[in-house]
């Protein structure tokens, strides 16, 4: 039998080195990409390493038990990764997200929250500091990461069905455990939490309803988001996609929705509201969200930069190259030398992967490029 070759590992061995300009560019906020796009958002993927083994991310043929995950060693410090935040942050970032893998399997991770919870935009504004987690630990770590500074927290939840839900996660964890663990982020007052479901067609697409009816009235926003084509392991179709206007129709012939505005610019998901006995928009009923980035495209309002485990930079969720920050930050750069570079890499950003993949004929859209892996970067 031939040996599998996993492409994520040759994507981290290919990063690029930053251009660092000589002459230093100004971290005023101000900072645009080549469309026109601002620096606002960053994801900090704090480990590569998950409890769960979704098909549509981390499938457990290739990330098995022999699975080479990062050393210690390559992992950033809480402390070099404040520091790069703090650079992003004289760029104009608003909000950042800590993600994974699964972020609550890092060790201490609340002295990292803490850290950045004492970090200010630009203007003297609180950092929006957020966490996306499966809900597995969140129970027992909600009140600790609450206490340390975290503002709110999205928990992945694929189904309430406890057939379907072991089937997503391929890990045999409960649903129970989960709602436990929204329910305990609830009580400290990580809000407002969002739930977000991945809708994969064939397998769990009759979850919609029950949990839209679940999460309805809660003051919890559930989002369904269309299953990408992310990394290079998860066997991606576009039969396997249920486009979010089906999800929005599906729901809507049962619990009536009304569109929302964008409730920020660059925001990934369409809001919808439930509609009340009068026919119009009923807060107290809350909403739901889609994210579309499989059949509407949203590339040209992206704001998000992505900061991986090892001290990488990907521009977009697609990317199959980043930009290595650690050589810089561990031989000794100046924090106006790590500032330039991070504006350099923005300054030179195009991507729009998703709008170009919608251009392309239905038979071309299914690439086996090698992409980097969501466990890596975070979704």
């Amino acid at each position: 039998m031939s040996e599998r070759v996993i492409p994520l590992i040759d994507q981290r061995l290919s990063a690029l080195l930053p251009p660092v300009p000589r002459q230093p560019i100004t971290a005023d906020g101000l900072l645009h990409d080549q469309l026109g796009r601002p620096l606002r958002d960053l994801r900090i993927s704090v480990t590569d390493r998950c409890n769960f083994r979704c098909s549509y991310c981390m499938p457990k043929e290739v990330f098995n038990k022999d699975y080479p995950y990062l050393p210690h060693s390559a992992l950033l410090t809480f402390e070099e990764i404040t520091r790069l935040t703090r650079q992003f942050i004289a760029h104009g970032v608003r909000k950042v997200r800590l993600t994974g893998g699964e972020p609550l399997l890092r060790k201490n991770l609340e002295i990292l929250v803490e850290q950045l919870a004492k970090l200010q935009t630009l203007d003297g504004q609180p950092l929006d500091l957020t966490l996306t987690t499966n809900g597995s630990l969140l129970k027992r770590k909600a009140q600790v990461l609450k206490d340390a500074g975290l503002k709110r927290v999205t928990v992945s939840l694929d189904g309430l069905n406890d057939d379907v839900f072991r089937q997503m996660n391929d890990v045999d964890f409960p649903v129970a455990d989960v709602l436990e663990g929204i329910e305990a982020a609830r009580q400290v007052g990580l809000g407002p939490i969002k739930v977000n479901m991945v809708v994969k067609k064939g397998t769990n697409e009759d979850q919609i309803l029950p949990m839209a009816r679940h999460f309805r009235g809660t003051g919890i926003v559930l989002r369904f988001i269309e299953y990408m084509d992310v990394g290079a392991t998860n066997g991606w179709r576009m039969d396997e996609v249920m486009p979010s206007r089906d999800v929005m129709q599906h729901i809507h012939q049962q619990m009536p929705l009304v569109p929302l505005e964008a409730s920020a610019p660059g925001e990934t998901a369409e809001r919808w509201g439930y509609v009340g006995d009068d026919g119009q928009y009923d807060p107290s009923l809350g909403e739901v969200g889609f994210i579309s980035s499989v059949t509407q495209a949203f590339c040209r309002d992206c704001n998000r930069a992505r900061l991986s485990t090892e001290g990488k930079v990907y521009l977009c969720l697609f990317a199959t190259q980043g930009y290595e920050l650690r050589e810089l930050l561990r031989g000794g750069a100046n924090d106006e030398t790590l500032s330039s570079a991070i504006g350099a890499i923005w300054q030179g950003r195009a991507d729009r992967y998703s709008e170009i993949r919608a251009l392309l004929p239905a038979d071309q859209q299914q690439q086996s490029g090698r992409r980097i892996e969501m466990s890596y970067i975070g979704g």
